[in-house]
C-alpha cells in the first residue's frame, strides 16, 4: 500500500469523569525525536498535572508504534489512546492525554473509557491528509538531453533535493512509489542517463 493518512493540524479533546480532567493533544510527527520534544512541550505546560499518557505511530510501509501509560494502572491508558489513532487509519500521528486528578478513582474500566473518549475527541477535529511513500532517485546525464529530460520529468509529481546544470548535470529527487516503473520506462531510451533509484522507506510527500 502506497497511500497513507495522518493529520495536519493540532486539534484537542477534552473530557470530565468524577472530577477528574482528561486534556488530548493530537500532534503531526515523523521521529521520535519531534515525540520527544512534544512530551517535554506539554510536561512544562501542564507541569501539575497527574499524568501524560501517549501512544503514537510513525512511519509509512515500515511503522513503529509505542503505547505508555505513565504510572496509571497497565494498559488503561496508552492502549486506548493508540486504538483511537489506529481506527482513525493514521500514522504520523502522536496523542498526549494529559490527567488532572480529581479525588475519585475511575477504576480500570473507567480510565480506558476516558482515554478513549478524550482522544476521540480530539482527533475528531483533526484534519486528515494523504500521504505517499516515495523512493529517491538520482539522474545524472549529459547537458545536451535536458530538454528531453526536463519534458520526461514534468509528467510527474517529484519533491526535489538538488538540480545541478554542468556538462554532466545531476539531479536527485522523491517520487511516489507507484511512479517508478513508469519513470524508469520513460527514460529508458533517452541516450547518456544514469537513473538510480534508492529506497526511502518513511518518506512522504
Amino acid at each position: 500500500m502506497n497511500e497513507f493518512f495522518t493529520i495536519s493540524n493540532e486539534p484537542e479533546g477534552f473530557y470530565k469523569e468524577k472530577g477528574s480532567k482528561f486534556i488530548a493533544r493530537a500532534f503531526h510527527v515523523k521521529t521520535e525525536d519531534e515525540i520527544k520534544d512534544r512530551l517535554e512541550e506539554l510536561r512544562k505546560e501542564f507541569y501539575d498535572a497527574r499524568h501524560h499518557c501517549y501512544a503514537y505511530i510513525i512511519g509509512l510501509k515500515n511503522q513503529s508504534f509505542r503505547a505508555n501509560d505513565d504510572g496509571e494502572p497497565n494498559h488503561s491508558a496508552g492502549d486506548p489512546i493508540l486504538g483511537q489513532i489506529r481506527s482513525k487509519n493514521l500514522t504520523n500521528t502522536l496523542v498526549v492525554v494529559i490527567r488532572y486528578f480529581g479525588g475519585t478513582k475511575l477504576g480500570v474500566g473507567g480510565l480506558i473509557s476516558a482515554y478513549k473518549i478524550a482522544t476521540e475527541e480530539a482527533l475528531n477535529l483533526a484534519k486528515i491528509e494523504t500521504v505517499y511513500s516515495q523512493t529517491e532517485f538520482s539522474l545524472r546525464f549529459g547537458y545536451e538531453v535536458t530538454a528531453e529530460v526536463e519534458r520526461a520529468l514534468g509528467e510527474f509529481d517529484i519533491e526535489y533535493l538538488q538540480k545541478d546544470y554542468t556538462d554532466d548535470c545531476f539531479f536527485k529527487g522523491l517520487l511516489k512509489d507507484e511512479d517508478v516503473p513508469r519513470l524508469a520506462k520513460k527514460l529508458e531510451l533517452t541516450r547518456q542517463i544514469e537513473l538510480v533509484f534508492e529506497d526511502c522507506t518513511n518518506n512522504a510527500s
